[in-house]
């Protein structure tokens, strides 16, 4: 049983310090574009965890801290060293270049296994030792919110069995996708007649390469089919003599035809003025095309009597353009094109619902080789896409209410609203075909496996379907069918009507990831053309993702079941999750835009996973209002479901780990609520039975440079570290509790300090060593014999951490304590130099040492503190007689903002033994700004802090 009092466990690394700046830098540089192929690419899915993240966690989450080995690391040095040896492996390990790094790998697993071999030690005479703690095999790994499969892939990644279970069938056959298929075809050449006539044993299949080459193999002849079938549909447009009439840059093109890349379209609907009740006016947003320098285009309306056409223009757009037919730009209601008379957005809504939107052809975008080329419309593409017939429709119901969905009050009700005609016609042969090349593969697959069959002298050939746990032709068609799925589901994400142009860099832009909101002019991506929303590139695409799954790993299981009925599911495994994030994000809505696709794809193969219409959404772990009678309800169901869950875990996990949680890390009240969904979510851990361990907030914005990190955002989530709570912990006094913060919270905060902590994450990862003693007792009682609350013990961890932090400055001198009072009160302002001089007598020094000491300016009456900028730049601590750790730390924020690390590096080394109390006072400068909101001020000392380890290395 999880929590069994029995086991003997020891603190892991990420319930005492973690490398948290190189892990964020690590996760936030994975979000970058242009890294390259990732395995997140094939498939969308929402709030990922970065891959850099998750694996930091898991190796934390696994991997013994030197100071629960006493034995081995006896003194304070030899547990710090030890920690630093394991830090190198971390930060290494965390690198997105050396995902792939089988040695750096291999390096991570042997600690994993070494500290597993320990724990196996330690509990050689436990009553369940043959079942929990077996040494030649690690535990198993289970992920009850697996989402986008980030965490399940990465503990795969370390050596442990995966499994991955979700309530929404789309993230089951992402997950299936990443830890169960490759696996199970690992090594295996590809089944392709092409591949086949080549010399196989002359490339290596390792991994999921072979099954990655069939990929784009059988993704190449369903594009060549489906261009046979509706390639009418998609034609090229030939340069005419009268486009290229004022149009010089058209002249090269004349009389060819150039290959369309989008067609870009508006929504219309008829003008409210009385004069035009008959025309279609254009709701336009924005009639630019291209902002590039030396080759901006842009759409010209021209009004022709009654009527009006589009023309193309070359040339930097007027800000008229920017505003379409908008009255006063973005956000703003339009205006009919012909008369000037407003459109409200209510108006629009009447005419959407009465189904009289209609959409009109505003320019085609065209590929120049290089460049682009924007054209006007012409009558005959507009009349071609018209023509299209689909031969299936997805009208499933939208959701009447939904969270980000906007598009029903626009009269769009049906899944297939979401689509032009063309559009239809095409996803739906794409995904009529994969089936098709489903079948082929399937014969040439028989064909190999007898072949292999007949040279092992053997008849019998496994005709098990995937579904079944097969793993012969029949299943093996069945993975390839996934892959191919996926990559129609890729082109449904650009192949909508609710697409966005961008001018910046003239391609199509998805549709928004978290919402399915009104778009008013949208282009149409051509979908057989080698272009962003094609399927070619959208196969190559998703075969390139598979090639970067790690290669030889453990097995991984993927399995559909809500993470509130898991039963045994996570019983004696290790458990690392992030479930759905409250409010934020409608899962199953959202994916039914991908399944409906899927559905239609795959149906006969993955008859269990997609047998609903739709994505189950009754038992979705959410708090969505529109699924209850208010937001309280909502609110409810959503904490008593995860009580529900971790309760569950509480008797399930394996004893000798923890278990770490994501959760998004908002701290705003609402108007109806006491506390913040933050204090909530940790009173419901804590009333489940468990202690908390650890808190680290994870970090995952994008940061380009090294001065540029200081930035004091919150992070994007924390991740807390829990184990169940013995039963038998007894009571505590508020007194008790205080006492034994005061006792273990300095000496925690140093290990984070030490650790690289930044300032602005040293609060919230403080927070985890001092809910480690708030929740190690059954409750803490205050002297009236009321219970603590977790905001209660919240603040209290506060306090304690600001008098440690105090307490660090203990060696500063006089001017240095002086500084430091008057910043609280005025930070750099000025004030009256009698209130100086008091507290100059307070602190045992007097306002005219502290002016030669350059600490601050006097005159007229007045005082205030020297700026950084204002600092003197030949500044030599060697030489400075009246040298103050206050100006130390100014210099160094003078030195790092104006010149870079390098120079503070100089700076380091001339102040030596001062360091240490330098970075103390930034830190508590740091925590001063964040306690009055101001993080301006707060800003460049976060920025010091976070950048000193690697100014202390440039300084070595």
């Amino acid at each position: 049983m999880g929590g069994d009092p029995a086991v003997k466990t020891v603190r892991k690394l990420i319930e005492v310090a973690l490398p948290l700046d190189d892990i964020n830098r690590a996760a936030a540089y994975e979000k970058m574009p242009g890294i390259g192929p990732h395995p997140r690419g094939l498939h969308q899915w929402w709030a990922r965890r970065p891959l850099a993240a998750a694996r930091a966690v898991l190796f934390g989450q696994l991997v013994d801290d030197p100071s629960s080995r006493p034995e081995l690391f006896p003194t304070q040095e030899a547990q710090d060293e030890e920690r630093e040896r394991l830090f190198g492996i971390l930060r290494e390990l965390v690198k997105w270049k050396k995902t792939t790094n089988e040695t750096l790998l291999e390096a991570a697993r042997e600690e994993i296994r070494e500290s597993w071999r320990r724990t196996c030690a330690d509990n050689a005479d436990h009553p369940r030792a043959a079942e929990l703690f077996d040494l030649e095999r690690l535990p198993a790994f289970h992920d009850p919110f697996a989402g986008g499969g980030a965490i399940p892939l990465e503990a795969q990644r370390l050596g442990l069995d995966a499994h991955a279970s979700d309530l929404n069938p789309v993230a089951v056959l992402i997950n299936k996708a990443m830890i169960e298929i490759p696996p199970k075809f690992t090594g295996r050449p590809p089944v392709n007649p092409a591949s086949r006539k080549t010399a196989l044993t002359e490339k290596d299949w390792s991994g999921a390469a072979g099954l990655a080459d069939d990929v784009r193999f059988y993704g190449q002849w369903i594009r060549d089919e489906a261009e046979r079938r509706i390639g009418h549909l998609y034609p090229k447009v030939r340069i005419t003599q009268e486009m290229a009439a004022g149009r010089p840059d058209l002249e090269r093109y004349m009389d060819r035809e150039l290959t369309v890349i989008a067609w870009l379209w508006t929504r219309t609907v008829r003008s409210p003025n009385p004069a035009f009740a008959d025309v279609d006016v254009p709701l336009v947003s924005n009639f630019v095309l291209s902002t590039k320098k030396g080759k901006e285009a842009w759409v010209k309306p021209v009004i022709e009597g009654r009527n009006y056409r589009f023309e193309v223009r070359v040339g930097p757009p007027p800000d008229s353009a920017r505003e379409g037919t908008k009255i006063g730009g973005s956000g703003s209601p339009f205006q009919c094109l012909l008369s000037g008379v407003p459109m409200p957005f209510d108006y629009l809504r009447t005419k959407a619902k009465a189904g009289r939107l209609k959409t009109r052809l505003m320019a085609i975008v065209a590929d120049g080789s290089p460049g682009r080329v924007y054209l006007p419309p012409t009558a005959d593409h507009e009349t071609v896409a018209r023509t299209a017939r689909p031969s299936w429709r997805p009208d499933a119901d939208l959701p009447k209410k939904a969270l980000g969905f906007r598009v029903q009050q626009y009269g769009m009700t049906r899944w297939a609203d979401l689509f032009t005609e063309r559009q239809l016609t095409a996803l739906t042969t794409f995904a009529d075909l994969v089936g098709e090349a489903r079948e082929k593969a399937h014969q040439d697959a028989i064909a190999v496996e007898r072949e292999r069959e007949r040279e092992r002298e053997r008849e019998s050939v496994d005709t098990r379907p995937l579904h079944s746990g097969g793993s012969g032709p029949v299943a093996y068609a069945d993975a390839l069918s996934m892959y191919l799925a996926f990559a129609v589901d890729r082109c449904s994400d650009f192949v909508n009507a609710f697409t966005r142009w961008a001018p910046s860099n003239e391609k199509v832009m998805n549709r928004d990831k978290q919402a399915i909101a009104m778009t008013w002019d949208f282009p149409e991506a051509a979908i057989l053309d080698q272009t962003v929303g094609g399927f070619e590139p959208a196969v190559k695409y998703i075969a390139d993702c598979m090639e970067t799954l790690p290669r030889d790993r453990p097995h991984g299981y993927a399995t559909q079941g809500s993470a509130m009925e898991m039963g045994d599911l996570c019983r004696d495994r290790v458990v690392s999750m992030d479930p759905p994030y409250y409010a934020q994000i409608g899962y199953a809505d959202l994916s039914d835009s991908f399944y409906l696709w899927l559905r239609h794809a795959l149906r006969h193969y993955f008859p269990d996973l997609l047998a609903t219409l739709a994505v189950p959404k009754t038992e979705e772990l959410i708090a969505a209002p529109h699924r209850h009678r208010d937001a309280v309800e909502a609110e409810e169901f959503w904490l008593t479901g995860m009580k529900r869950t971790i309760s569950a875990l509480g008797k399930q996990i394996h004893p000798a780990k923890p278990l770490t949680i994501y959760y998004a890390s908002k701290q705003t009240k609402r108007p109806h609520e006491k506390r913040t969904a933050w204090e909530v979510f940790l009173a419901a851990i804590v009333e489940c039975g468990f202690e908390i361990t650890g808190t680290w907030p994870l970090r995952t914005e994008q940061e380009y440079r090294a001065v540029g990190r200081g930035t004091n955002a919150l992070a994007s989530s924390v991740v807390l570290a829990c184990r169940p709570r013995p039963e038998n912990r007894g009571r505590a006094t508020r007194g008790d509790f205080v006492e034994a913060l005061k006792r273990e919270l300095p000496p925690a905060l140093t290990d984070l300090q030490k650790a690289g902590i930044p300032p602005v994450d040293l609060a919230q990862a403080a927070i985890g060593p001092g809910m480690a003693v708030f929740t190690r007792y059954s409750g803490v009682s205050h002297s009236s014999g009321e219970e603590m609350t977790v905001g209660e013990a919240l603040a209290l961890i506060n306090e304690v951490l600001d008098e440690t932090l105090e307490e660090q400055g203990g060696e500063f001198d006089a001017g240095t304590r002086w500084a430091l009072a008057w910043f609280r009160q005025h930070h750099f302002d000025e004030s009256d130099f009698g209130i100086a001089d008091m507290l100059a007598k307070a602190k045992d020094t007097r306002v005219e040492e502290l002016v030669a000491a350059g600490i601050v300016r006097a005159g007229r009456g007045r005082v205030r503190l020297l700026r950084p900028e204002e600092l003197p730049e030949e500044w030599d601590p060697a030489t400075d007689r009246r040298l103050t750790v206050w100006n130390t730390v100014h210099h160094f924020v003078r030195a790092l903002d104006g010149q870079g690390e390098i120079v503070a590096s100089r700076l380091l080394r001339k102040i030596g033994g001062r360091a240490e109390t330098a970075r103390a006072l930034a830190h508590l400068l740091y925590a001063v700004c964040d306690r009055q909101k101001r993080p301006a001020d707060a800003r460049p000392y976060n920025a010091l802090v976070r950048s000193w380890p690697e100014i202390a290395r440039l300084a070595r």
